[in-house]
């Protein structure tokens, strides 16, 4: 039966405190509804972003032909590295209680991003809407959006994050395919109009149906110096930082790399990024299920060097067959690097009341790898082949995920069979 006694009184939304566990409903009516609300935030914000690599194909054969993959590749970078950059400032900004305006602010940036980059036929003009608008405004719902969740679960708090994670999956596979379909029919800006319109229908959910559960105390760090004492988080956050330099790759260039060798057709190709993306919905859930059980850092370290190891096979992929599964394979287990790392923070990070200001303080500092990543992978790309991109980037995640485990080993030990 589902219990409604989250719904708490003004009097008690005021007294509850951040780090007083007990009060937390850890489910309920209110709870999910957070979780819906997330789900849509994730949907119009991670979901956004990982459907550039449509984009990228589109920009290099139709609209900004003169322009190189490695400068294209800077415009769907950025995008990412602003939506976990923005955290440091959003991040306490939620803390300090202004998370209606973070969401108001996020929902307007990215829907006028999108009717701008409808107007774009210059590569900086689809810089300046696509890259910034719609990336700062991704930023503004992004931590806000995983934060508040841990104010409404505790032991279940993997599962609800993934469960919201999964809709970044479900967007990269919807507007991916709304754009291939819509260009031929309508031309790319009234595909990316319509698009816009649908970002704009969906936010209205979490708009109205999420709820600040506690009122922190008002004045709030931008930084917690004291992170940066603590091995685990420094740990962690470099091998994230370090992994997300080569996890985007498949994302942006697995496309243009089937036209290239034949593997596909032009049209076939489009739908390789929605596979990848589709597969990683369950690459979101089943993963955070599993974290609730084991613990977070045991979920996150092998898959890390499952999937650098799967960006290393795609090297001799030259078939259809071949590169529909690694799309699968790949899509699954890079799936836990958006959902799995909120639920990383949350167990690094004892006073509940900086979980804001962590998580943000996390995000912005491994955007730095998304930021630089694909725009060298660009390059290389156009010197030396995508054998080489393949290898830059599985190498990296493979590193990744030797920090991760030592963060795991400073933070529980070094035995495997500890829940950690």
């Amino acid at each position: 039966m589902v219990n409604v006694d989250t719904q708490e009184s003004p009097k008690a939304h005021r007294k509850a405190h951040a780090n007083d566990t007990s009060s937390i409903p850890n489910g309920g009516l209110r709870a999910w509804l957070q979780v819906v609300g997330a789900f849509v935030l994730f949907f119009n914000t991670w979901g956004v972003v990982n459907t550039f690599g449509v984009y990228q194909t589109i920009y290099e054969r139709e609209i900004i032909t003169l322009s190189s993959p490695s400068s294209i590749s800077w415009i769907g970078s950025i995008q990412a590295y602003l939506l976990l950059f923005v955290g440091a400032l959003t991040g306490p900004l939620y803390d300090a209680g202004y998370f209606h305006e973070l969401l108001l602010t996020g929902s307007f940036l990215i829907v006028f991003g999108h009717m701008m980059v409808s107007l774009c036929t210059e590569y900086y003009q689809i810089l300046l809407a696509q890259a910034f608008c719609i990336g700062v405004g991704c930023g503004c719902l992004f931590v806000p959006s995983v934060a508040i969740l841990s104010t409404y679960f505790t032991t279940r708090i993997a599962t609800a994050t993934g469960i919201a994670a999964s809709g970044s999956s479900l967007g990269g596979v919807i507007y991916p395919i709304m754009l291939n379909k819509l260009q031929p029919q309508v031309g790319f800006p009234w595909a990316v109009r319509i698009i816009g319109f649908l970002v704009l229908a969906t936010l209205l959910i979490p708009n109205t149906c999420m709820k600040v559960r506690i009122l922190p105390p008002a004045k709030r760090k931008l930084i917690d110096l004291s992170a940066f004492r603590e091995l685990p988080f420094v740990f962690f956050v470099t091998g994230c930082g370090i992994a997300f330099m080569g996890l985007y790759l498949p994302f942006f260039y697995m496309q243009l790399y089937s036209l290239v060798h034949n593997i596909t057709s032009a049209d076939l190709s489009f739908y390789l990024l929605p596979i990848l993306n589709a597969s990683s919905i369950f690459g979101r859930i089943i993963p955070n299920i599993i974290a609730d059980k084991i613990g977070p850092f045991n979920v996150m370290i092998p898959s890390t060097f499952i999937t650098g190891t799967l960006a290393l096979c795609l090297i001799p992929v030259r078939s259809l067959g071949a590169i529909i599964v690694f799309a699968l394979l790949y899509g699954f287990f890079s799936g836990t690097f958006v959902s799995v790392p909120p639920a990383v923070m949350f167990s690094l990070t004892t006073n509940r009341t900086l979980i804001g200001t962590r998580v943000g303080m996390a995000f912005s500092l491994i955007g730095l790898g998304v930021l630089t990543g694909t725009p060298i992978a660009g390059a290389i790309v156009d010197s030396s082949g995508f054998t080489s991109t393949w290898i830059f980037g599985g190498v990296l995640i493979l590193c990744g995920g030797v920090f991760m485990g030592a963060a795991r080993g400073f933070l529980k030990g070094w035995v495997l069979k500890v829940k950690a």
